[in-house]
């Protein structure tokens, strides 16, 4: 679907490495901004119900990593994955995925997920609120095609995925080239 919708600015609360840092955990605080990851840029954001989730951690993920080359050809200039979970997880989340290429952005308090309309409660799987899964095409902070999976609603009893695969928008991206 064709948006014309400016992302929410909102400040993220990330972790990054800092080689500088002596000790086990040599990360530091870094405030990143919705600007920082889409102002001037052409990227594919795509949100999902929870870092370590099945259906997060064995298709949606790992299939934007691999598919990583083909986003690039296609115009793309990064791929980012939301989720409403600290930056703590989300790093752990990404290591243990052996992730390069697609980064992390930590939604801790669900702030953007809320201003972008896409937060959900999932009590019904002990989660609270998460996002529902979407994926968007944002141009200079501009959402220009969007792909929300079907259903969207509190305690959805399915995980539909589907049409924020990274098959199904890697696909409307070469069809509308």
């Amino acid at each position: 679907m064709t948006v014309r919708k400016k992302v929410p600015f909102v400040t993220f609360r990330t972790r990054v490495r800092d080689e500088s840092l002596e000790g086990p955990n040599p990360y530091r605080w870094e405030d990143k901004t919705s600007e920082d990851y889409f102002g001037g840029k052409r990227v594919i954001l795509f949100s999902l119900p929870g870092a370590f989730t099945p259906t997060c951690s064995t298709y949606q993920l790992p299939n934007f990593e691999k598919l990583y080359e083909e986003f690039e050809k296609a115009g793309i200039d990064a791929i980012y994955c939301v989720s409403v979970n600290d930056a703590f997880v989300m790093n752990a989340w990404g290591k243990s995925l052996g992730l390069q290429k697609v980064e992390l952005i930590p939604d801790g308090s669900g702030e953007f997920t809320r201003k972008m309309g896409m937060l959900v409660a999932k009590d019904n799987l002990g989660f609270g609120m998460r996002s529902w899964r979407y994926a968007a095409l944002i141009n200079n902070c501009v959402v220009e095609q969007w792909f929300e999976e079907e259903g969207f609603s509190d305690n959805c009893e399915t995980d539909p995925y589907g049409i924020s695969s990274p098959q199904s928008v890697l696909e409307t991206l070469k069809v509308a080239a």
